[in-house]
């Protein structure tokens, strides 16, 4: 059977993600280190306020309060054996809300990083990592998640080990890694080997993509680096609200609205066809989205200079492949419409 998300993207041609969860919930009172899924029970009303934020200004797909919903991450927190548990109630939360928009929203279950390196490099085993992503997989599912939603992941090994546990509880879902450094994730992946990567597995997503990073304009050449591949999996590009800086004892992102609208025409112009945020964004960043991305037409694929001249430079002269002029040629496929 089709699952939920790609039935809706099928319908549509493109879906709007949400934005971002910290930077929300720590305008809503959290602090520094707490763990938000707390709030998921301390605090669920703000928790649905965030859900209905992304919701109500346009977002076909919201994730869940959940990232760091796994026993390695709570345990710093003394919560490990509550993984299940505040998964659970996150997605719950967000059927509540989805439920009641009016039109089919996509309840996504966030999955982050472990927080711990896999072997050989570092000491968490591969079992223990699918287990760790299993008992937070099997809450969300419990909770009513549509789909699972792995995201900021760097190492090969740790996707892996997401998608086994993804398969163990038998659902849909999206991944995305974080390509922070030179083109690369700080493991070392390219946009290529991602796509090779996720070629090869026994239970692929039904969409991948890039998230967080650095800026707009890096996860745009990372999106061009996905699409030169020929691939024909849709592609997802959530990237950050301009770049962050420290004021008031706060972050704040640089991003306009104004900005994240070139940078969500320009994400679809670029493959992506699911299209949404992540740090920094919010609401009003969002409706600014939508408007540019249901008003505007679909153009040619951006060039690196029409990127840069729009939504500002890169980081770093390498785009990660080793093929600084630009993303390589499609190698198989079509580009997908």
């Amino acid at each position: 059977m089709t699952d939920p998300l790609t039935t809706l993207l099928n319908a549509r041609g493109w879906l709007m993600a949400d934005g971002a969860t910290g930077t929300n919930l720590f305008n809503m009172g959290l602090g520094a280190g707490d763990p938000p899924e707390f709030w998921n029970v301390e605090h669920p009303d703000r928790i649905r306020a965030l859900y209905r934020g992304a919701v109500e200004a346009g977002s076909d797909i919201f994730l869940t309060n959940s990232f760091g919903g796994n026993a390695s991450r709570l345990k710093l927190h003394n919560a490990a054996h509550r993984a299940r548990e505040l998964s659970r109630v996150a997605a719950e939360l967000g059927r509540d809300v989805a439920d009641k928009a009016g039109r089919k929203v996509i309840v996504a279950g966030s999955v982050g990083p472990t927080g711990d390196i896999l072997q050989p490099v570092g000491t968490l085993s591969h079992e223990a990592a699918v287990e760790m992503f299993e008992e937070t997989a099997t809450g969300l599912k419990e909770g009513g998640a549509d789909v699972l939603w792995l995201e900021t992941i760097s190492a090969p090994e740790e996707f892996r080990a997401a998608a086994e546990a993804f398969a163990n509880v038998d659902m849909p879902w999206c991944g995305t890694m974080s390509f922070d450094t030179a083109g690369r994730t700080m493991m070392g992946v390219t946009s290529e080997a991602f796509v090779n990567l996720i070629d090869g597995l026994p239970n692929p997503p039904v969409a991948f993509g890039a998230n967080c990073g650095v800026g707009a304009s890096d996860l745009l050449r990372t999106v061009l680096g996905f699409a030169a591949t020929g691939t024909e999996r849709p592609i997802i590009a959530k990237g950050n609200a301009g770049i962050p800086r420290y004021e008031d004892g706060h972050i704040h992102y640089n991003g306009t609205p104004e900005l994240m609208a070139e940078y969500a025409v320009l994400a679809r112009d670029a493959g992506a066809s699911i299209i949404g945020g992540c740090c920094g964004t919010m609401p009003e960043h969002l409706r600014a989205m939508r408007e540019a991305l249901e008003s505007r037409p679909r153009g040619p694929r951006p060039t690196l200079e029409h990127i840069a001249a729009t939504v500002g430079g890169y980081s770093s002269d390498s785009d990660g492949t080793g093929d600084d002029t630009g993303p390589k040629r499609e190698r198989r496929g079509r580009r997908r419409g």
